[in-house]
């Protein structure tokens, strides 16, 4: 908790200090009030006594339960504002280290954990701050003061009130021992819950087709069971915590009148005003006290929980990013758009095979290089190397001559114009995602109508009502897959980068849009390098070099004619794909 406490601004410190002066303002104001009540109760017992006397100290009284009030509001403004600050600069740099993660890092971290850990468990913490700084300022200060304030009176008070603290500590003690280990159950079933949700969400269209909706309401019924059941045992137990302290707190003042009857009855008559006033202030101020308390177990009632939220947080914050920055950012003038591939080797972490075994290849500026394989035979694990999505086990990647180890990954990845596997949108405009992660303010060599265009986007996106203004929902819900493969590679395009990656980017195309955005690529393009991953031998045939992987090794390395000639996993391949006729011609 400390090391996020360090996150704290100097305004947020400055707000803590403010509230210390209004807390202890607060305290003074109630432990004045006793005091009040002890003259007004001498009064009463004394004969002939003014009773202006007792309205104008009943009146003090009114002030300080009044000042008593603006002091706690004042003082949870500035709590509420230092819980506020705190939360933002935690979220802010849970956000930051979670965007720095690379793949090795993501995969210790499910996406649901990931949200569980960014929203509720830093409002666990919010919620504590905001609490705490009122109640952890207020109660250690009212509990000496209330002590000091009751010390030299009759020592059977004293007994009774300590007997009725050390009840407090030890139901505490065994709520805490109880219920903490509950508390980390709950946030692993909040992540499994999150899990089962955006799973069924994301899926939605799947469950339909399979009419499998009741199989996953189930699901989410046994998760949200689950939750409830634990989380129906851990607040059962902390519920009893306050009417025991309610119990308590009339069993003290029940306690003190009792045992003050027996001394006011044992007293000479001289004395017994003294008892009783000195009873009446007691009571009041052990009343304070068991406050102190009070005010102590709320926060033990939310510290577990709140601690739980912490260290899942500080996990993030704490991870080691697996791939660190080099410290090149200029440009090669001599070579531009080259990448190589130095014998280079990768396994996953903690995986015992390797992916990718001793490849090695070089593509030039303005060259189409292909790769092909069949499933699983690690061609996107290859093109993920280059920007560094994960680093090369063994063996050198360089780009325009530089190992790409020696980049800061913002420069190494402003040379590539990077097509995922899979198309993802964001919630915007057609535009928006076009020109999405390209710099301002810079003149483009291609505008976004031109980027859409060589994309074969336009056709699609002229016919949509607003044009490139026309809005896609999260995830392009509402656009198809070829659409959105499209737009994906309009992106790249007009980013207009040294390298285009095409991580099977065509898959969603018809052959013949497909052939005609290639035929662009190459018009449009030819002075960029293209690095293109494929199922289909109709998009990758008149690569200048195509790359066979098998078992993760280059089986093969050629054009289309010499692999036909030279390449058996490659002929098995287009005999699969092409006719006979098709054979004949390539």
């Amino acid at each position: 908790m400390f090391k996020l406490l360090k996150l704290l601004r100097k305004r947020e410190v400055v707000y803590i200090f403010f509230s210390l002066i209004f807390v202890v303002a607060q305290v003074w104001l109630d432990l004045k009030m006793p005091d009040y009540m002890s003259e007004i109760t001498r009064l009463v017992q004394t004969p002939g006594s003014d009773i202006n006397d007792i309205l104008k100290n009943g009146a003090y009284m009114l002030v300080c339960a009044v000042g008593s009030m603006i002091g706690a509001m004042i003082t949870g403004f500035f709590a509420s504002k230092v819980a506020a600050g705190l939360a933002l600069s935690v979220r802010d740099r849970v956000f930051k280290k979670v965007m720095k993660f690379n793949n090795e890092e993501m995969s210790r971290f499910s996406t649901a954990s990931l949200i569980t850990r960014t929203t509720n468990d830093i409002t666990q913490i919010q919620m504590l701050v905001a609490i705490g700084l009122q109640a952890l300022i207020k109660a250690p200060i009212l509990l000496v003061w209330a002590i000091l304030k009751i010390m030299g009176k009759e020592w059977q008070w004293s007994v009774a009130t300590g007997g009725a603290v050390l009840v407090i500590v030890v139901m505490l003690m065994i709520a805490v021992i109880v219920v903490l280990p509950k508390f980390k159950i709950i946030q692993t079933l909040t992540d499994n819950l999150n899990r089962v949700t955006r799973e069924n969400l994301t899926g939605i269209r799947v469950v339909r087709a399979y009419n499998a909706e009741k199989f996953q309401e189930e699901k989410f019924d046994r998760a949200n069971d689950e939750l409830t059941r634990v989380n129906l045992f851990a607040n059962r137990v902390m519920c009893l915590l306050m009417p025991t302290m309610t119990l308590i707190i009339s069993g003290i003042s029940l306690a003190i009148y009792w045992i003050g009857a027996y001394l006011i009855n044992a007293a000479n008559i001289f004395n017994r005003l003294t008892i009783f006033s000195d009873m009446v202030v007691f009571s009041a101020y052990a009343i304070q006290v068991i406050m102190a308390f009070m005010m102590l177990t709320m926060m033990f009632v939310m510290l577990p929980r709140v601690m739980v939220s912490v260290r899942r947080v500080n996990e993030i914050i704490d991870t080691e990013i697996s791939i660190k920055d080099g410290e090149n950012t200029n440009d090669n003038t001599e070579l531009r758009g080259e990448i190589e591939f130095r014998n280079v080797s990768f396994k996953y972490p903690d995986a015992g095979d390797y992916v990718l075994k001793n490849i090695s290849f070089t593509a030039h500026k303005g060259e189409t290089v292909a790769i092909i394989g069949s499933t699983g035979s690690g061609k996107s694990t290859l093109i993920n190397l280059i920007p560094r999505f994960y680093d090369v086990s063994d063996g050198d990647i360089f780009v325009d001559g530089i190992n790409v180890r020696d980049y800061t990954q913002k420069a190494l990845r402003e040379k590539l114009g990077y097509i995922s596997q899979k198309a993802v949108m964001f919630s915007g405009t057609v535009q928006s995602n076009i020109t999405y992660g390209s710099k301002k303010n810079v003149d483009k060599a291609l505008s976004v109508s031109d980027a859409a265009e060589i994309a074969q986007a336009s056709e699609f996106i002229d016919k949509m009502t607003e044009g490139y203004d026309s809005h896609i929902a999260q995830g392009g819900m509402n656009i198809s897959g070829g659409q959105k493969q499209r737009l994906s590679i309009a992106r790249a395009i007009y980013r207009r980068p040294e390298i285009y990656i095409f991580d099977d980017s065509f898959s969603a195309l018809d052959y013949k849009t497909d052939r005609i955005l290639r035929q662009k690529l190459n018009e449009r393009l030819s002075d960029s390098t293209k690095i293109i991953v494929a199922q289909r031998i109709g998009t990758i045939r008149n690569a200048d070099r195509i790359i066979v992987l098998d078992n993760g090794e280059a089986v093969g390395i050629g054009t289309h004619d010499e692999l036909m000639k030279t390449c058996e996993t490659y002929m098995e391949i287009a005999r699969s794909q092409l006719s006979e006729e098709e054979l004949l011609n390539a």
